[in-house]
């Protein structure tokens, strides 16, 4: 299939598969005579199991090692379990970090009484580089 389809199968911007064949992320696809690139099935595979692991936040590096252990019928989940672990452990810590940030933010809204007059604790807190009031 032409990278539009191939793209638009594995809902990924036609850009995007592009650049995963450019780092070699997956195999460079095939061409016509004409010069255009076509992708198998296999191919359309990898780029949806790349999106998927992209929007959980692994890193290009990552989903290469995560390609190369798909692509292994050999691979140890102990491998891909160590990976994703790793993954979950920094997700756990942008939670929290959102957390506090959601927190912090609220109580800036919260003190502040969204009226006429130009004394506003948010832009004070905003401007505090210690944040909060």
């Amino acid at each position: 299939m032409n990278i539009s389809t191939a793209a638009r199968t594995a809902g990924l911007p036609v850009k995007t598969v592009r650049y995963y064949a450019d780092i070699g992320l997956v195999s460079a696809p095939s061409r016509t005579a004409a010069g255009y690139r076509t992708y198998d099935a296999g191919a359309v595979r990898k780029l949806a199991f790349i999106r998927r692991a992209r929007e959980f936040g692994f890193s290009i590096a990552e989903c290469r090692e995560l390609l190369s252990l798909y692509e292994d019928q050999h691979r140890s989940s102990a491998d891909v379990r160590r990976i994703a672990m790793k993954r979950l452990a920094e997700i756990a810590k942008k939670r929290r970090e959102l957390r506090l940030l959601h927190d912090d933010l609220a109580h800036l809204v919260d003190a502040c009484k969204g009226d006429d007059r130009p004394d506003c604790p948010i832009i004070d807190g905003l401007g505090n580089r210690h944040g909060g009031l």
